[in-house]
């Protein structure tokens, strides 16, 4: 059965929140896709993976580009699982694919936005009907992650 974690935003943006999580996941060797509504926002993601912190490479790619199917982290806007990844994070509100094939899914949402919020409850419901694993995190005032369920 397939993990899912549920990461609520609560004290910073996803830019500063989802680099360190896929850099602890690279770090244990897992090939990981993140998930995105739209292409603008997947290629500013793009783009902040390559400078969010100058002493670390995070090694990446987007769905578009010509080695998708080799990249550790690959960053989409589709339900395909072009790179064979075994953890997925649905970020944004993105619809997620089906999660059996994955060992992991991450869904982490903006508590700030009503629409994700209420996305990330419809779908812990719905997968907590299935009989998944499920754990909820939250953010603490210093931005670190809580387990609340």
């Amino acid at each position: 059965m397939t993990e899912v974690l549920f990461y609520h935003l609560t004290e910073s943006k996803l830019e500063d929140a989802l680099p360190p999580l896929l850099d602890k996941s690279v770090e244990r060797g897992w090939r990981v896709c993140v998930q995105m509504k739209d292409v603008a926002r997947r290629d500013m993601l793009d783009q902040h993976l390559w400078t969010f912190r100058e002493d670390s490479f995070l090694p990446h790619g987007t769905d578009e580009g010509e080695l998708a199917q080799n990249q550790p982290v690959l960053l989409t806007t589709s339900e395909d699982n072009a790179n064979a990844a075994t953890v997925r994070f649905i970020v944004d509100g993105a619809e997620p694919p089906p999660v059996e094939g994955y060992e992991r899914i991450v869904f982490m949402f903006d508590g700030y936005d009503q629409e994700q919020l209420e996305g990330a409850r419809g779908q812990w419901k719905k997968l907590k009907g299935e009989g998944h694993k499920l754990t909820y995190w939250q953010q603490t005032p210093e931005g670190r992650w809580e387990k609340k369920a």
